[in-house]
């Protein structure tokens, strides 16, 4: 059997000075390539879940394995190769070099994996091929490639940060908020997008969104306080 690409067991994260516990969970398993609709109340966990999924954050009792790693077993320099080499994250802020060109924006994840480099040039042909495709999918015209990420609307950057997400095609993707600054149109090729280049990699997707009308998209769907004890 495949083993899944998240595992996890006895969870729980308190942030600093907290006495209580904002995560609680104690069992979930993700399978190899499923497709995950998160969402619930603003804070009830699920971006300090996704930053516990990238291994940003570090649980403090539990068990938790990503593609078969778990990130208690990794020093923080081997955690920031792994998530280089097999994550995609869509961060809510964006996390874009402003000064940087958009093209060059969307290259960073080719350029700390050797892996996604790869990945990138057996689907375009070389990394920039992979990024120049997948910009024009997202809808950021050519023209606007050269220019810096700064000099784009909310939405377009948005539209930058995706593209990167999806370089070089990730073992998983995470995805914090990724319609929020889109419109309906805009929103709906996204989607059409995200989805596809997740199917052709086979990667599995974690999305958090409060717009239940995409959960359909997906093979599940989770209500955090649902299975958050400390939410309870």
């Amino acid at each position: 059997m495949t083993a899944p690409a998240i595992a996890l067991e006895g969870l729980r994260f308190a942030w600093p000075r907290d006495t209580r516990d904002c995560l609680a969970i104690d069992a979930l398993q993700v399978a190899a390539g499923e497709r995950v609709f998160l969402h619930g109340p603003s804070g009830c966990g699920k971006s300090t879940l996704l930053a516990l999924l990238a291994g940003v954050l570090l649980p403090r009792a539990g068990t938790l394995a990503v593609l078969g790693t778990e990130w208690r077993t990794l020093s923080a320099p081997r955690r920031d190769a792994f998530r280089a080499e097999h994550i995609g994250v869509l961060f809510q802020q964006f996390n874009l070099l402003p000064w940087l060109p958009v093209l060059d924006n969307v290259l960073l994840g080719c350029r700390f994996s050797r892996r996604r480099s790869m990945q990138a040039a057996h689907a375009a042909g070389t990394p920039a091929g992979h990024a120049r495709t997948l910009l024009e999918r997202v809808g950021i015209a050519p023209a606007l490639w050269p220019r810096p990420a700064r000099e784009l609307s909310v939405g377009q950057q948005q539209r930058v940060a995706a593209a990167r997400a999806l370089i070089g095609r990730p073992g998983l993707v995470i995805a914090d908020e990724p319609t929020s600054a889109l419109d309906a149109a805009l929103r709906d090729g996204f989607m059409a997008l995200l989805l596809a280049e997740c199917a052709a990699a086979r990667s599995t997707l974690v999305f958090v969104s409060h717009d239940e009308r995409l959960a359909p998209h997906f093979d599940r769907t989770l209500a955090l306080p649902a299975f958050n004890g400390a939410a309870a």
